[in-house]
């Protein structure tokens, strides 16, 4: 089913993915590029949230730093868990079960002292990612709407989630070319030559299809 040495266009990809043989569980579709950057270098760091048309297909347990009528407006705005002193408390104790934390700025002078706890997972609020903010109503929504957030690895690869493989071909579509685009808006200023070597959509379970994306940027 699947040729070597082809570069599927967005479109084939998503189609094939969701022929492949099905598993037990809803399988997480996503987006792997290999970047053109130094990850040793500080100025070549790549990070970046994508708004994803369709949603991720994932429930996500959002966790908010704040006190008095923005924790109010963060419980009304759906998060999961709002607190600030006690929730500091919890996480010292171990406790880690969300996907994203959203602080005010406020919060962060005693939130950032978790970096032992938040860091390793990636959980740590931050400005870039639209974590930190002094509107954590709306960040709970924008990050309940579904979102893929980025960051480049130690070996210079970028990967996020764009749906789930019951989604329609079209919706995988559009949530993979959100996140190219944004992707390759990220690029450092110090990075040369071409910046997206390579990109790949898989499911959870499937092997890897290279993507043509010369439609969507300029590599």
């Amino acid at each position: 089913m699947v040729v070597a040495d082809k570069e599927y266009t967005l479109e084939e990809a998503a189609e094939l993915v969701r022929k492949f043989p099905t598993v037990k569980f809803n399988q997480t579709v996503s987006l792997s590029f290999r970047l053109g950057v130094d990850p040793k270098k500080s100025d070549q760091m790549v990070r970046g949230t994508c708004p994803l048309p369709h949603g991720s297909g994932k429930t996500v347990r959002v966790l908010v730093f704040a006190q008095g009528n923005a924790a109010e407006a963060a419980r009304t705005a759906g998060a999961d868990l709002v607190g600030y002193e006690d929730m500091i408390a919890k996480i010292k104790e171990g406790f880690l079960d969300f996907d994203v934390a959203i602080a005010t700025p406020e919060a962060m002078t005693e939130v950032r002292k978790l970096g032992k706890q938040l860091g390793p997972r990636g959980l740590m609020p931050n400005p870039r990612t639209g974590t930190v903010s002094d509107d954590p109503a709306a960040a709970v929504k924008a990050v309940k709407a579904g979102r893929a957030d980025f960051k480049l690895d130690k070996n210079g690869n970028v990967a996020a989630g764009v749906g789930k493989v019951s989604f329609e071909v079209a919706q995988l579509v559009e949530n993979a070319s959100a996140l190219i685009e944004a992707v390759s808006r990220s690029r450092p200023p110090s990075a040369k030559g071409r910046f997206i070597e390579s990109c790949t959509l898989t499911a959870t379970m499937s092997p890897g299809l290279p993507i043509n994306i010369s439609k969507f940027v300029k590599i």
